[in-house]
């Protein structure tokens, strides 16, 4: 008995993640880079009136579904999310789709922030790195030195993972502070300029572009652009507070990543004023827009900011992917090897170093074709967001799905903001898949969709013996119990 004990104590993950550390890993997952290399383009896009509108109306959906995670949570404070989340409300097969979908979206987030860290040292450092070029792909010129700085801040930060959850969130809430301190100066400098200047900005919406699609497409990039809020659910299993508290957290880290997407929309917005074709050609234009308006003050701000979102970016995501194997892999969903923890440091060593070498593949092809894997990710969220709300609904309508420890009194107002949370998931799908949605995947990335969904059918019937074998009772064992 007493070697049981302790073989199951051994398999637990460490609770020690304080809200606060909660809250960052969120908000810094969720902002990561696009915040700060991203708003040039929205402003191409959306103009300022479609993105201010389309965050706006992407944070309120965001949040609708995010009632969901939180009232779920509540019920089942496990590590996994929308793994445990999927398997609770509509079962096995149900419950390897939602991890089939975020271990690859998460991993490929994790990848595209290393490929990040490349861009502010090219932007800060281009002699250093753009030397030895290697070769091309997809019209992105890929040098040695970025590829080495990518795979070292891969393996670091894999290490740093391995080391311990406490260590993770320690340095995620420090880094989200920084975050936070940079993006707060820019939007007041830049807003001071605007009034002292009398700067001119560019129409509300781009010529040639109806105010419906502007604002559309930047709603159909909500799915990605929130991604890393639902990271949460993926520590419940490590909270050391009580997970009602996780509902409050996801309303702030929601509130928190709109606030800094339109803060950054709007400084840029300010600093380009109506010459977007004069950074058209630059490899960062939303920093040397903001360098063009305060000096190198604005490119210090920028590096800083760019900086810690990345670095958030690739160590939440790291938690986050690591967290979903180790659901799948006490599911029998993959491996078993997965589910296994570091004896000394109680983390998922195995999970976290698959991700680590699958993202060590990424440096070597460069940002452009990487986007494409990305882009179709917001394909896997959705489906994520919608398994979660049908969770949510199925508990507010008979009080009960597998994997709660009781049942509970049905609840009508879980219940219709799970029903909700299910149409506004399906109509993010809806824009990234309907023909001629403003949103609309482009070739590359449904190409990357239709391979990634091949490769999971064929993944599933390779696990579906070991999967299938496993008896209800040890899956809620390992799965819930854990």
């Amino acid at each position: 008995m007493k070697n049981e004990t302790a073989a199951s104590s051994s398999q637990t993950l460490s609770k020690s993640m304080k809200p606060s550390w909660v809250f960052a890993m969120a908000l810094g997952s969720a902002v990561g880079w696009g915040a700060f290399i991203l708003p040039y383009e929205w402003g191409v896009s959306g103009g300022l009136g479609g993105t201010v509108i389309g965050f706006a109306l992407g944070g309120l959906i965001i949040a609708i579904i995010a009632v969901s995670y939180g009232k779920v949570i509540e019920k089942l404070p496990v590590a996994g999310g929308s793994v445990a989340f999927a398997l609770s409300g509509l079962g096995r097969i149900h419950g390897f789709i939602a991890g089939w979908c975020l271990t690859l979206g998460y991993a490929c987030i994790v990848a595209l922030n290393a490929s990040a860290v490349t861009l502010v040292f090219r932007v800060t450092l281009p002699d250093l790195v753009m030397r030895a070029k290697l070769y091309s792909v997809a019209g992105w010129d890929i040098y040695l030195p970025e590829v080495i700085i990518a795979i070292l801040f891969i393996i670091g930060f894999a290490i740093l993972n391995i080391r311990g959850i406490a260590i993770s969130g320690r340095f995620q809430f420090i880094a989200v502070v920084l975050l936070l301190l940079g993006v707060g100066i820019i939007f007041i400098i830049s807003g001071i300029m605007f009034l002292v200047q009398g700067i001119p900005l560019p129409p509300a919406f781009p010529e040639g572009i109806s105010p419906w699609t502007a604002i559309f497409t930047i709603v159909a990039f909500a799915p990605w652009a929130y991604v890393g809020f639902d990271s949460i659910p993926q520590l419940a299993g490590e909270f050391n507070f009580s997970p009602k508290k996780a509902f409050s957290l996801l309303m702030w880290g929601v509130f928190a990543a709109t606030a800094i997407y339109l803060a950054m929309m709007i400084a840029v917005t300010i600093a380009v004023g109506q010459n977007h074709d004069q950074y058209a050609s630059d490899d960062w234009p939303t920093a040397a827009s903001i360098t063009d308006l305060m000096g190198t003050f604005g490119l210090i701000l920028m590096v800083l900011a760019v900086g810690m979102g990345v670095l958030t970016g690739l160590n939440g995501f790291f938690v986050s992917s690591s967290r979903v194997l180790l659901t799948m892999g006490r599911a029998h969903m993959v491996p078993r090897g997965f589910a296994q923890l570091d004896s000394q440091f109680k983390t998922p060593k195995n999970a976290i170093v698959f991700v680590a070498t699958l993202c060590l593949i990424s440096p070597w092809f460069g940002r452009s074709a990487l986007s494409w894997i990305v882009d179709m990710t917001s394909v896997g969220i959705s489906v994520a967001y919608f398994y979660t709300c049908y969770c949510a609904y199925k508990i507010g309508k008979t009080g009960y799905v597998f994997g709660m420890e009781k049942k509970v009194s049905p609840s009508s107002s879980m219940k219709w903001f799970g029903l909700v949370g299910c149409l506004l998931a399906g109509g993010f799908l809806a824009l990234l898949l309907v023909p001629g949605s403003p949103g609309q995947l482009g070739i590359q990335p449904l190409s990357a969709l239709i391979f990634w969904a091949i490769l999971g059918i064929v993944f599933y019937f390779i696990r579906r013996k070991s999967y299938y074998a496993l008896p209800d009772e040890e899956l809620h064992r390992a799965v819930y119990e854990s």
